[in-house]
């Protein structure tokens, strides 16, 4: 497999130990039976599918709305790489300014001045995510899955060797990191700014690769419908499955982190530094 001429190795062929960036060697996780079968691609189209009609006026209304309250189009779209490493344009609704990768680091944070005043309640409630029912249809994407991350992830060695396991999968709409990292922008915005690259990229990315193989080794038609409950309910909840706290200690402990300052980091922090990369989860235009 190839993400734009960078090798993945392939799950079936290499060993099932890597070498972590922390230190020390961590496991490499095989994809369930389950996590491959034709029983989960028919879930994800009798799921896209009811989902989609019961959803329908609500995407209209909202593509509508983000098209008059700023310039620019409806949809925000991003090449992911998804499974096997074939990459594919992820859809979400547009929740920032236009051209917001110009005017404003790769990272969003809580706050964030690009997020447009409808945005923000979009991403509050996971309703920009809402497109990718479409490439659930298409077979670009599944209900549960790692989610798919920009391409310039990809360019760190250990990223392409958790690929081992993340993309011989299709990629989901929710998955087991994304329900520890709910509010992964306030969490982001509590992290000292001058280690944020760094904490992002040797603790961060590390951690969801972990709790994404562990899940996917498992993965049952059972736990998959257990996770889209779950989810739903800490979206209406509005609290992650783990609180931001607990991950902040785990990074402690790793020693990856240290403690936030007082008062949290804001947008204006990291607009001052030139030399954030593209770390965050959900960069670009949103």
């Amino acid at each position: 497999m190839h993400i734009r001429g960078l090798p993945v190795l392939d799950t079936t062929t290499e060993s099932m130990r890597h070498q972590h960036p922390l230190g020390g060697i961590a496991p490499e996780y095989r994809a369930s039976p389950w996590s491959i079968s034709r029983g989960k691609r028919l879930l994800d189209l009798i799921g896209a599918i009811l989902l989609l009609v019961l959803a329908a006026p609500v995407m209209a209304l909202l593509a509508l709305s983000v098209r008059l309250s700023s310039p620019g189009p409806a949809l925000f779209r991003q090449r992911r790489p998804g499974r096997d490493g074939m990459e594919f344009d992820i859809l979400k609704y547009r929740t920032m300014v236009e051209d917001a990768t110009a005017s404003g680091p790769a990272m969003t944070l809580a706050a964030d001045p690009r997020i447009t005043p409808l945005g923000r309640f979009m991403r509050r409630w996971k309703l920009d995510e809402l497109p990718q029912l479409f490439n659930v249809l298409r077979g670009e994407m599944s209900l549960v899955g790692p989610r798919p991350l920009p391409l310039a992830h990809w360019q760190l060695f250990y990223a392409r060797s958790d690929a081992r396991s993340t993309l011989s999968v299709r990629p989901g709409i929710t998955g087991a990191a994304t329900l520890q990292f709910l509010n992964e922008e306030k969490l982001l915005a509590s992290l000292p700014m001058e280690r944020l690259s760094e904490i992002y990229r040797d603790g961060i990315m590390p951690m969801k690769f972990s709790v994404d193989g562990e899940y996917l080794a498992r993965a049952t038609f059972a736990s998959d419908l257990r996770l889209l409950l779950t989810t739903a309910l800490c979206i209406f909840r509005q609290a992650p499955q783990v609180p931001n706290v607990h991950i902040r200690q785990s990074l402690l402990e790793r020693g990856t982190a240290t403690p936030p300052r007082e008062p949290e980091a804001t947008f204006r922090d990291v607009n001052r530094r030139q030399d954030v990369p593209e770390a965050g989860a959900t960069s670009g235009t949103r």
